[in-house]
């Protein structure tokens, strides 16, 4: 279809096209700039009647700043140069108000190129101007708001994982200045271990594959301290879905973890002291019963000796619990002395099978050890054979009567390693990472109670601290409930050389010299114990129960060895070790303290006081009759 020629359109329509548009202000101004046409839409926009505008110069609808710097006449400028100038701001209306424009303005010419005005287009846009105004207040509220929220780090990352916003929350919460961080990768805030695991892209990937990924767990400020932060980080996607960064917010809940840890800590340490009360009365209850028949029993009766053995055998688990809360004080304070030699694996598992004896047979379990002669180690045999002395009491407690348990020993890698398993209840999944923390143990305290005894919750705590002081390690593993459990320990492997052949325990005997023996202590029962035993011994023996008494009786008695209980009524053992030191020195007095004070500074009080031996309840009788037959060259133990 041909074009229309213009020629044959009405000049008329074009009149009224212009005329009686009402959504722009169409006009024609002169060369000047004076208006020279109005239609309903300028008449409407501008609030001017035809008669009131036409022959007025332009400059009319604009602001006094944009007349006083002559806008109207650059536009006309530009228009006149150019051909077209649009442009956009505020203009005035008739009654003063103002409105945002978009403006147009065509030079008109001949063909011959003569400039004959021109039309000028406006168009009401207060709208959306206003919509652009709200949004953009909204955004700036909003991005004070972010900027000032001091309780959230709140910041944005890039598609890589470099930051590209920082609020003060942000500031605070990681110590980073703004102008020290932007353009950083975050991995920076994470813990060494997790940027070589990955685990900052990790999070990234899971953030753009879900949309949203929250993580709890330690995060690194600038001065390299952790805290344990709550992440959640949020893709964010243009209209057309591609990935423009992620939003990351991060809260500091080191204060609530502390609160949570301290509030676990309490409970542990409740059902830690509800649980001490029952393992003390386990042992007590025999060691009173065993009396009370002995007390009834007369002096040839057989039974005397099935009592005595019972007593023996409860004193010593009572010196057990003694002992592991000692050990743990002296690990926790880097105390702990480890006096190491080169030790053979299986002597160490033969020592702790005979301890823990009593409670497999008493469970029925089955025992199978299967350990190589000649495996050996650098540690201390006593403290080697407590390792595998928890893990095999842990093993019958928790394993049904009648249940099996193995040890197994081989070196692996330049390693000597023991594993211990048991077909017992095995291990919760959520517990595996907590059973070597103190006063942890798995399952409620009614629970752990019964069957062979159940522990403090510091045997395992206690085996892992000592494995790792001889360079070792010690990990559980389970495959949960009801399938049993096994522990394995690690120790370096030390050359192999033939090792001494133990010295079998002596027997005690009558001692090559008897000595003159003054027992001090205000318990009676533990006089009376230390008198009967060393006049079984042979010694001549007196009792006294406090210091001022031994002070009177020492010049008549002169005793060869003084043994001090320290925590003696109104003067105490270390008084009374400092006024014994004139017979000391004139008779060569050996004073021995006997107590129940066994850590360092009372060892060190000792010292000072002038005692030259320090043992510490129950003393084991081969130890006393020891130190008292070795009168001279005694040393501090």
């Amino acid at each position: 279809m041909p074009a229309a020629d213009k020629s044959q359109v009405d000049p008329t329509l074009y009149q009224m096209l212009v005329e009686q548009t009402r959504d722009y202000a169409l006009f024609v101004l002169d060369p000047s700039g004076r208006v020279k046409t109005w239609n309903l839409g300028a008449q409407r926009l501008k609030g001017y009647e035809p008669e009131e505008v036409i022959g007025k110069h332009f400059s009319i609808f604009y602001t006094p700043d944009a007349v006083a710097r002559n806008w109207p006449q650059y536009e006309l400028k530009v228009a006149l140069a150019e051909g077209r100038f649009e442009d956009e701001g505020w203009r005035v209306r008739k009654d003063g108000s103002r409105f945002w424009a978009n403006v147009i303005i065509t030079a008109l010419r001949e063909e011959s190129g003569r400039l004959l005005g021109f039309s000028k287009i406006t168009r009401d846009l207060s709208e959306r101007k206003r919509q652009e105004e709200d949004l953009r207040q909204s955004e700036e509220r909003f991005r004070l708001l972010l900027e000032n929220v001091q309780d959230y780090a709140i910041f944005m990352l890039d598609p890589e994982g470099h930051v590209a916003s920082w609020n003060t929350g942000a500031e605070r919460i990681q110590g980073y200045a703004r102008d020290e961080i932007i353009g950083k990768h975050f991995s920076r805030f994470f813990a060494a271990e997790d940027v070589e695991a990955g685990r900052p892209w990790e999070e990234l990937a899971d953030a753009k594959r879900q949309g949203r990924a929250n993580y709890e767990g330690w995060r690194v400020r600038k001065d390299g301290s952790r805290f344990w932060g709550r992440v959640v980080i949020s893709a964010v996607h243009d209209d057309d879905g591609k990935l423009r960064g992620f939003a990351k917010v991060t809260q500091d809940l080191s204060t609530l973890r502390q609160m949570q840890d301290l509030e676990m800590a309490a409970k542990n340490l409740n059902e830690f002291i509800a649980t001490l009360a029952h393992e003390l009365r386990n042992p007590l209850a025999p060691i009173v019963n065993a009396t009370r028949v002995m007390k009834h029993l007369p002096p040839q009766a057989p039974e005397h000796a099935q009592m005595r053995e019972t007593i023996e055998r409860q004193a010593g688990q009572l010196t057990r619990i003694v002992d592991d809360m000692l050990d743990i004080t002296r690990i926790t304070r880097g105390q702990m002395q480890l006096e190491k030699a080169q030790v053979d694996l299986a002597e160490v598992v033969r020592r702790a099978a005979e301890t823990l004896a009593p409670a497999i047979e008493a469970s029925r379990h089955e025992l199978e050890i299967d350990v190589p002669q000649r495996l050996f180690v650098h540690g201390d045999l006593h403290r080697l054979a407590q390792i595998v002395g928890n893990l095999l009491g842990n093993a019958a407690r928790y394993t049904p009567a009648g249940g099996r348990i193995s040890v197994h020993g081989a070196s692996e890698g330049g390693a000597a390693v023991l594993r211990v398993r048991d077909n017992g209840r095995g291990i919760e999944a959520g517990m595996l990472g907590h059973i070597f923390e103190m006063f942890v143990q798995g399952r409620s305290a009614l629970e752990r109670v019964g069957g062979a005894g159940g522990g403090l919750g510091i045997g395992l705590a206690l085996a892992r601290r000592i494995a790792e002081l001889h360079d070792g390690t010690l990990d559980a593993h389970s495959e949960g409930v009801g399938k049993g459990s096994e522990f394995t320990l690690r120790l370096p492997l030390a050359a192999a050389a033939a090792a001494a052949d133990a010295a079998p325990p002596q027997e005690i005997g009558r001692p090559s010299l008897a000595r003159r023996v003054l027992v001090v202590d205000d318990n009676v029962d533990a006089a009376d114990t230390l008198h009967a035993l060393l006049k079984s011994l042979g010694h001549e023996t007196l009792v006294v129960h406090d210091g001022v008494e031994a002070l009177k009786v020492m010049p008549q008695f002169q005793p060869d060895i003084v043994l001090l209980d320290i925590g003696l009524p109104g003067m105490d053992g270390y008084e009374v070790a400092r006024r014994l030191a004139p017979f000391k020195n004139a008779r060569k007095v050996k004073i021995v303290a006997v107590t129940g004070w066994g850590q360092d500074p009372d060892r060190q009080r000792s010292r000072e006081a002038g005692i030259d031996v320090h043992l510490v309840k129950p003393v084991e009788p081969e130890v006393l009759a020891q130190v008292v037959e070795e009168r001279n060259g005694a040393t501090l133990h």
